[in-house]
């Protein structure tokens, strides 16, 4: 399993939402490409950047942001939030970013899904389900649709997708604890490679998932618990390796 530092970026900065509510904002450092790179140098092999702007926009707002990170690490980077176009995609996919998360748009436009799939390839495409309650949320987490998570993530596979990004926004930000049950039931119900996102607090965290690791989940995105000093971000990563 491999941990991915969260680096969610609002005006420019580097900030943490609680249950994504944009209204409940902490800003953390004011420069991201700062702190991509001491992530980088205590060790972690891949960044998970988010463009909170964008997500509300529906097309990327922090570009330039994003660019300085491409510019100034050497680890893969992903990055997710108002990619709704193939144009969006291109442009991140030609800037360096390794792999691009589709979150609102696979619920409004599936088709662009597959297209992507097929023009870029399965591994370089991420759907992001973003669930609450087991239901989908879209728009940047300000609306919550009827669509059941794992229904969307199977007819998401059909399409060619074989990764997920899985949220649990009631956990996110808030330090109680990823759902590791929620989790384990997708990855078990779909067979595909599941990310685990929302609420990991500490190394407990960490390690719940790893014991639940041979059910598809692949690894699990770290970040206010980093920020905060509750997860030691090198310790994680070692008890990842370890497994």
């Amino acid at each position: 399993m491999y941990i991915l530092p969260a680096i969610d970026i609002k005006g420019g900065k580097c900030v943490r939402l609680y249950k994504g509510d944009f209204a409940q904002t902490t800003v953390y450092h004011e420069n991201p490409t700062d702190v991509a790179l001491d992530w980088q140098a205590k060790g972690a092999k891949y960044l998970h950047l988010v463009d909170l702007d964008g997500a509300i926009a529906g097309k990327p707002s922090n570009l330039a942001v994003v660019q300085s990170i491409l510019q100034a690490v050497k680890i893969p980077v992903e990055i997710g939030g108002g990619i709704r176009s193939m144009e969006t995609i291109e442009t991140y996919l030609t800037a360096g970013v390794d792999r691009v998360i589709l979150g609102t748009v696979a619920v409004k436009d599936p088709n662009l899904a597959r297209i992507a799939c097929e023009r870029f390839g399965s591994e370089r495409i991420v759907l992001g389900l973003d669930a609450k309650e087991g239901y989908i949320a879209t728009e940047g987490w300000l609306e919550t649709s009827g669509i059941n998570a794992i229904e969307l993530a199977l007819q998401m596979k059909e399409l060619g997708i074989v990764r997920i990004i899985y949220t649990d926004i009631s956990k996110d930000g808030t330090l109680t604890g990823v759902n590791v049950q929620a989790t384990k039931e997708l990855a078990e119900a779909t067979g595909m490679h599941i990310i685990a996102s929302g609420g990991v607090a500490s190394i407990a965290d960490i390690q719940a998932l790893l014991e639940a690791e041979a059910t598809g989940i692949e690894g699990v995105i770290v970040g206010k618990a980093i920020y905060t000093g509750s997860l030691i971000l090198e310790e994680a990563l070692a008890m990842a390796e370890r497994g």
